[in-house]
């Protein structure tokens, strides 16, 4: 059996709000493997779907801008080893210059925007990087960004802790007023919700696949489904699959400022209430370090360091 840790056990908890001895319960079964335990306590009903927003941060910043007319735009994360330093007008600067590096020059890659001359310098993003380590005192990394062309709008909730950009397709003024109020309202929705698809039509049919065996299994562990007829399983797990495309494909979503309506039915309403029309076609969500193991410092250990 894989051997797991306290902190693996606290990371778990973390993902899942499950208890403690759940939690070990799951790992031991799982050999060690996360995911596999995620799976686990889903199938036992003591977990609900685990999005990427439970991983363990990263600190640092999500931004994301348009230009003028909004017909152009990026989100870029950059991190920083302390929450301190994101707030640093230096530090903030410098990503805003890496976003209108990217925009300007729309580089391939995070390698390919290190070696741009950045925007508004002679030096290039990686030497003025350099120059942000050395004066800052931290380690700095560029580590994503998307670029957009087309309508778009972005948004950035809690001073960088999530950068959202949404593409349109729409004959309605991009950069008018009502335009811009709806695209954000779309843009918040999607940074509140932690929303993971556009619609049924790009959720990957694996992720149903593997959707539908966590139901089958959570139903063989009710007493009262087990013994129901396939057919009538088949039903009910059709009924849960509609029930997971209105919780996470963004069209399908009921609307957090309206709950009478859907994301995709209030996109309709604009569209009628300004003459034109208005189609969702994708959209992106960076929250600051997603994925990232946060830097653990033990503080006790650190001042005893320094008296000795």
């Amino acid at each position: 059996m894989a051997a797991f840790t306290a902190q693996d056990v606290k990371s778990l908890r973390e993902k899942t709000g499950c208890g403690m001895m759940d939690c070990k319960k799951a790992l031991a079964q799982a050999e060690g493997n996360m995911d596999a335990a995620i799976d686990f306590l889903r199938e036992q009903g003591l977990a609900k779907q685990a999005k990427k927003s439970g991983r363990i941060a990263a600190e640092g910043v999500a931004y994301a801008q348009t230009n003028a007319d909004n017909t152009c735009g990026v989100v870029i994360e950059v991190n920083a080893e302390t929450d301190f330093v994101a707030k640093n007008a230096d530090f903030q600067a410098f990503v805003k210059t890496c976003a209108d590096t990217v925009m300007e020059q729309n580089p391939a890659d995070v390698d390919a925007l290190l070696e741009c001359k950045a925007s508004g310098s002679e030096e290039t993003v990686a030497a003025l990087l350099q120059e942000k380590v050395l004066t800052i005192g931290e380690n700095i990394k560029i580590r994503r960004f998307v670029r957009y062309e087309g309508k778009v709008v972005t948004y950035i909730h809690a001073a960088g802790r999530i950068g959202v950009m949404v593409k349109f397709d729409t004959d309605v003024d991009a950069a008018s007023d009502a335009f811009v109020s709806y695209g954000k309202d779309v843009a918040m929705q999607i940074a509140a919700l932690n929303t993971l698809y556009l619609n049924e039509a790009s959720v990957p049919a694996e992720v149903i696949e593997h959707e539908k065996e966590i139901m089958i299994a959570q139903m063989k562990q009710d007493p009262k489904m087990a013994n129901k007829p396939e057919q009538v399983l088949a039903k009910i797990v059709d009924g849960k699959v509609g029930k997971f495309y209105k919780e996470n494909c963004l069209v399908d979503q009921e609307f957090v400022k309206d709950s009478s309506m859907t994301v995709g039915k209030y996109t309709e309403k604009v569209a009628k209430d300004l003459g034109g029309s208005i189609a969702i076609v994708d959209f992106v969500r960076f929250e600051k370090g997603e994925g990232l193991e946060k830097r653990q410092d033990n503080f006790a250990e650190e001042v005893a360091g320094m008296v000795k």
